[in-house]
């Protein structure tokens, strides 16, 4: 399935991109890399949202929920359920947990990425 992409977000995402929170460039700096064998992109308009990481490979959506996230867990609800409905999974961060545990936001990801690779 095809993503809709929203060009009314373009600046708003430049805007995300240019101003990221330390636990997104901490993740960033891991995913750019390709560590996980596939290209991620940052910020990355998806209907009327913008995901902070996005794997089209796997069709993943990576978010970190910092403190603009509490008291929204019912938009963020609405939100990933719209997301699935495109056929793309989500897996969420706390903000303190990519700071401080790094490893562990890294080996879920990788198992979350293995689960379902999709074909060339």
């Amino acid at each position: 399935m095809r993503l809709i992409y929203n060009h009314k977000l373009k600046n708003r995402s430049r805007d995300l991109r240019n101003s990221s929170t330390l636990s997104e460039v901490i993740l960033w700096t891991h995913l750019k890399q390709k560590k996980f064998g596939y290209q991620f992109l940052r910020q990355k308009p998806i209907g009327n949202y913008i995901v902070d990481f996005y794997c089209p490979r796997s069709r993943l959506v990576i978010e970190i929920d910092g403190l603009s996230h509490q008291g929204r867990e019912q938009y963020d609800k609405f939100r990933d359920e719209y997301l699935s409905s495109l056929g793309l999974r989500t897996i969420r961060f706390l903000d303190s947990d990519v700071k401080n545990n790094l490893d562990a936001v890294l080996l879920r990801i990788k198992d979350k990425m293995n689960s379902a690779i999709i074909p060339l």
